[in-house]
């Protein structure tokens, strides 16, 4: 992580295995990796040379012997257990058999955090006696100032009337008690448990179909309802939750998911609605997946399931953190939270700014649409409603308590309801003002240049808009001067992954991109089809192609993410199918080969058609609307794209040259061209080069001290 602030730089070890490894004993942590184990308590397995019996291998924590809270494994030869009684910070295991010896530094952090995220933010509001449980009680009052509760466990039951309920008792099956069969063959009572506790300041669940009447599962002893594959969920967002621990999840409760044996995990802080901190999430994702493996077993992979801002999980967890998730599918997408939404937030204010309040009446709706590039001239006002997630005081969540928020009069030194603030522990603060610093800029972008190029707007229109568009200032309010972005925030966000890069983890994750289209929708959409476009063109952009990404498009009417879409099941259902391949090539090939050469051949591109009978359409899906898909669903612009910003919409600080006037298509008085002149005194935008700043990401698993 970059070095900010008090923050410190953190980089994991790495020992890749060779084939050395079959000849020598091995401890493997299983549940974290060693330096990031938390809790007290890690799953660890010892890797035993098949001329070793097991009987003779011996495992010590701290030099105690702890060789009882392993089992045997013949069929793997090995030793796995739950090491527990673990010390804060560093401890070591040692495990030898006669005179094979192999030792793990375990360093272990508190339940509730942090751990590579940074100084826990403040103020914090716990909310556990507002977070309901199946049966609608409330999960109770905090047991301590880190928002915690007694671990609990209730489980619900499906109907065969199609409902979820609560079991009122678990030693009797209900009369209407429906059945299910598992993807693995096993045909179970649909009996859902749900362990619900908290982690990183955050509530979790995860649940699985379990009969209450056997012995509960651990690692070693699975619930026969489990396909010993996980599902985890990230809710979307990004407004309102910060400060707050929040009052639901992602969602674990999904029948479909549950009646194929997936386990369901997720957390507060994996609603994006609670936080919108993609760090946090991870940090809090990693928590609650080791949490999952050390009391119910490694799963044979993980799933992330998320739309919106649920897609900014998957995407940037899978990335910047590989290994957490084998294989994502995202609806709604968006890139990042940090570069393509934000920046279309951002112009998008500006543009509503300038023609509502600085220049009203010297742009039609029509040439007002074609500067900001939407479908609908509504979107303008929809998406510049959407930028309050870069102010500091237009929402709060409502748990905060209105002495403890930011206003610049009354209460400056109160919690700013900003995503930057909400981040400041990459970003760092600004010495002058205290305040978060911001990779936000639009010096040197021209708006309206393809509007102008294609007649939509003229010259002088041109000229007055780049003239008076201005900026935001601290506060998110209009100035009249163009916005410069904080130098050590924008290297941070390309630096540390905050801005996707695409070419880490991602290259080697299988990736299901589904898109319900409501970009037609009557007051616009902020989930516009040209951000899916803009993952794909920094996958290109960072591994050569996007094969390992399929993207997926059908009418609004089944709703933003919902499984009761027989293409989201289709997705669902070919995930699984991709993942089972890809786990069992051992090939040694690159990731991305890897995934690619796995993905399902019936897999592709594809949309469904707008009529009553949806009719599936296979073809490559792409910018520039070619096709059936193309015409169906349509993408449109943005107002940085508008201004000429690559695809990739990854861009902060943009390079400048000099105006050359044989870039327009459109000609200039003399009297126009001085005035241009003076508009950008540094120069224009050159899109043909990178960021100022812009690198592909070097390190994964990067963490704040």
């Amino acid at each position: 992580m970059a070095v900010v602030a008090a923050a410190t730089l953190v980089l994991p070890r790495t020992a890749p295995a060779t084939a050395a490894d079959n000849e020598r004993l091995r401890l493997v942590a299983l549940s974290a990796r060693p330096e990031l184990v938390t809790a007290d308590d890690v799953l660890v397995t010892a890797v035993v040379p098949r001329a070793r019996p097991l009987d003779g291998v011996r495992l010590t924590l701290n030099g105690t012997d702890i060789t009882g809270s392993f089992r045997a494994d013949a069929n793997a030869h090995a030793l796995t257990g739950l090491v527990d009684r673990v010390r804060p910070g560093r401890n070591h295991l040692v495990a030898t058999a006669g005179p094979l010896r192999d030792h793990l530094v375990l360093t272990n952090h508190p339940a509730t955090g942090p751990v590579i995220s940074g100084p826990h933010q403040t103020p914090y509001v716990c909310t556990t006696d507002l977070f309901r449980l199946v049966d609608g009680d409330p999960l109770g009052d905090p047991l301590d100032a880190d928002c915690s509760v007694a671990t609990r466990v209730d489980y619900a039951y499906r109907s065969t009337a199609g409902r979820t309920r609560p079991l009122p008792d678990p030693a009797a099956r209900p009369d209407d008690l429906a059945w299910t069969t598992t993807i693995t063959g096993e045909t179970v009572p649909f009996l859902i448990r749900i362990e619900t506790g908290t982690l990183n300041r955050s509530i979790y669940q995860i649940s699985m179909l379990h009969d209450p009447a056997s012995e509960q599962p651990t690692f070693h002893r699975h619930s026969p309802g489990w396909n010993d594959r996980l599902i985890y969920t990230f809710g979307g967002g990004c407004r309102r939750g910060w400060y707050t621990q929040g009052t639901e999840t992602g969602g674990v409760l999904d029948p479909q998911m549950l009646a194929r044996g997936y386990a369901v995990a997720s957390a507060s802080l994996n609603v994006f609605g609670n936080n919108c901190n993609d760090l946090l999430a991870a940090e809090t994702m990693m928590m609650v997946k080791e949490r999952f493996v050390e009391h119910y077993g490694d799963p044979l992979f993980t799933i992330g399931w998320g739309s919106s801002g649920g897609s900014y999980q998957g995407h940037q967890i899978a990335d910047n953190y590989p290994g957490l998730l084998d294989g994502i599918v995202v609806g709604r997408t968006f890139p990042d939270v940090a570069s393509a939404t934000n920046i279309t937030l951002f112009d998008t204010r500006l543009l509503e700014h300038y023609f509502t309040e600085v220049a009203p009446g010297t742009f039609s709706r029509e040439e007002q649409r074609q500067v900001a590039g939407f479908l609908r001239w509504e979107s303008i006002r929809n998406l510049s409603d959407g930028a309050k997630r870069l102010d500091p005081v237009a929402e709060f969540p409502d748990e905060l308590p209105a002495e403890l928020r930011y206003h610049p009069q009354s209460n400056p030194g109160g919690a700013r309801a900003d995503v930057y603030d909400h981040t400041v522990n990459v970003y760092g603060r600004d010495p002058a003002t205290g305040f978060a610093r911001r990779p936000l800029d639009n010096v040197g972008v021209q708006y309206g240049l393809a509007a102008l190029h294609s007649g939509a707007i003229t010259t002088q229109q041109f000229l007055d808009l780049n003239e008076r568009i201005g900026g935001l200032d601290l506060d998110a309010r209009p100035v009249p001067r163009r916005t410069a972005a904080d130098p050590i925030a924008r290297n941070a966000a390309y630096h540390t992954g905050r801005i996707l890069f695409g070419g880490a983890g991602l290259a080697g994750t299988p990736i299901i991109d589904y898109r319900t289209y409501s970009e037609d929708a009557a007051n616009g959409d902020i989930h516009m089809t040209i951000h899916g476009y803009a993952t794909r063109a920094r996958l290109e952009a960072a591994n050569g192609d996007a094969d390992n990404q399929v993207i997926l498009v059908e009418d609004s009417r089944f709703g933003g993410f919902s499984l009761t879409s027989p293409t989201l099941r289709y997705a669902l259902t070919s995930m699984e199918e991709w993942l089972t391949a890809l786990v069992a090539d051992d090939a040694p090939v690159p990731a991305h080969q890897k995934v690619v050469r796995n993905k399902p051949a019936g897999l592709t591109d594809a949309c469904w058609s707008r009529d009553a009978t949806p009719r599936k359409i296979v073809q490559r899906l792409t910018v520039d609307n070619a096709g059936e898909c193309g015409q169906l669903f349509p993408a449109y612009s943005t107002p940085r794209l508008v201004a000429g910003a690559p695809l990739t919409d990854d861009v902060v600080t943009c390079h400048r040259k000099a105006i050359d006037w044989r870039d327009y298509v459109v000609s200039f008085s003399p009297e126009e061209r001085a005035r241009l002149l003076e508009i950008f005194p540094s120069g224009v935008c050159d899109w043909t080069k990178p960021g100022v700043g812009q690198r592909p990401l070097r390190d994964t698993w990067q963490a704040l001290r």
